[in-house]
């Protein structure tokens, strides 16, 4: 009876979230409509079709520019997200344990970097990486993606290191460990879940970025999937919009199957991260 009670009163609250549900999985649904649709199927974006057409997904394999795609953006997303989780604990456990005016400053100017817009400083980055001939290089790419987002790992490792007790650090110093041998064998194993934190929503972000790599990166075999993606608009989308569609769904499909995969650590290191 409370329950029913506590449903009736709060009934708005279902109805809101519904709508936010609703709101977020409509383009998906949009989007896989479309890429089993015919090229000439002018039909509703909104009506599933009554038939199965999987020619747009052949083409894309038969062009084989996915795999290339795929492969780059691997690459990039991955020594991104490892330099971030090296660097990030590494930062942030001095930070997190040593309360110290210098510290807190250090602290300040990480959290002020986070609030930089990447395309207010568009010009410095790109004129710098034209003189370290970085330009068209992955690695280029990765620097700068790298730099952008660690202060936000630095920020989610510091929250979360915050959380665990002293009393760890103190037991290991007595026992003969040096600072680094602390933070490697006591701490670190119990950053798993900030760590998976920082793997979606790094991964993620770097899968999918756009605006660096489209000024960094000129040469078809090193773009991307969102280049890839964006080629394939602006070559095709006009007389077969079915097509890019498919060729949207495989690109965002390795990132769907991470956060299926990871989905538990991810809320949990969330939350610790954020709440504790």
């Amino acid at each position: 009876m409370n329950a029913a009670k506590r449903i009736k009163s709060q009934w708005w609250k279902y109805v809101l979230g519904l709508c936010i549900i609703v709101l977020h999985i409509l383009p998906l649904y949009v989007l896989l409509a479309m890429s089993f649709k015919k090229m000439t199927d002018i039909g509703s974006r909104l009506a599933w079709p009554g038939y199965l057409y999987l020619d747009n997904y052949v083409r894309i394999f038969q062009k084989g520019t996915l795999w290339t795609a795929y492969f780059n953006t691997a690459v990039i997303t991955v020594a991104v997200v490892v330099i971030e989780i090296f660097c990030g604990c590494l930062a942030a456990y001095p930070l997190a344990r040593n309360q110290s005016k210098f510290n807190e400053v250090i602290r300040s100017i990480v959290l002020g970097v986070m609030m930089i817009p990447a395309l207010s400083v568009l010009v410095g980055v790109y004129s710098l990486l034209v003189k370290m001939g970085a330009t068209n290089t992955r690695w280029g790419v990765i620097l700068v993606s790298a730099a952008f987002g660690l202060p936000s790992s630095i920020f989610l490792y510091s929250n979360y290191i915050v959380s665990i007790p002293r009393a760890l650090d103190e037991a290991a110093t007595i026992d003969g460990a040096s600072t680094f041998q602390c933070f490697w064998y006591v701490i670190l194993p119990q950053l798993k879940p900030v760590t998976v934190t920082v793997i979606i929503l790094k991964g993620v972000g770097v899968w999918n970025d756009y605006l660096y790599p489209m000024y960094i990166l000129q040469n078809p075999k090193l773009y991307t999937v969102v280049l890839t993606i964006k080629q394939y608009f602006s070559t095709e989308a006009v007389s077969n919009l079915n097509g890019a569609a498919a060729y949207c769904v495989l690109g965002m499909l390795p990132v769907i199957v991470l956060y299926i995969v990871l989905n538990k650590y991810f809320v949990q290191g969330s939350m610790d991260s954020a709440v504790k």
